[in-house]
């Protein structure tokens, strides 16, 4: 059996907290249909002058979507700032481990090149996050559930 031990130093709590300010920079300006509509245009606007593509045309189902994601990685970023756990480093790592895979699911499929800003991003810190634990991983050579022989 492998256990998991939360990694015990202050410095891997500021990761957290570093972490979730990130995250509420960047993504409060999704959490509204308004403040997304100046961001997608600035999105835009960067993509086109870089040379890495525009963002699709703003319709309401992508507005929503954006939405749905700007006000959840907020209240999590917000938990994160003001009650940072070890624990939520762990599940930070996973969430970013995932937002990179569908990240790199749309750029092969032809998304924005400026994703590639965005998943250099969720990669560094979900190794930074998920590092820790892997090292500070325990395999017991003992079953706890055989009982007594």
């Amino acid at each position: 059996m492998i256990r998991l031990l939360a990694p015990a130093r202050p410095a891997y709590l500021r990761v957290v907290r570093v972490s979730a300010w990130y995250d509420l920079i960047v993504t409060a300006g999704f959490a509204t249909p308004w403040t997304y509509a100046l961001v997608h245009e600035a999105l835009s606007s960067l993509g086109n002058t870089l040379r890495l593509g525009v963002l699709p045309e703003l319709d309401p189902m992508q507005t929503l979507y954006a939405n749905l994601m700007g006000s959840v990685v907020v209240v999590w970023a917000v938990l994160r700032i003001v009650r940072p756990l070890p624990v939520h480093g762990l599940l930070d790592g996973i969430a970013r481990t995932l937002f990179a895979a569908w990240q790199a699911y749309a750029l092969a499929h032809g998304a924005t090149q400026l994703l590639w800003l965005f998943l250099g991003v969720e990669v560094a810190f979900g190794l930074v996050q998920l590092v820790p634990w892997w090292r500070n991983r325990h395999t017991d050579l003992v079953d706890d559930y055989a009982g007594p022989a």
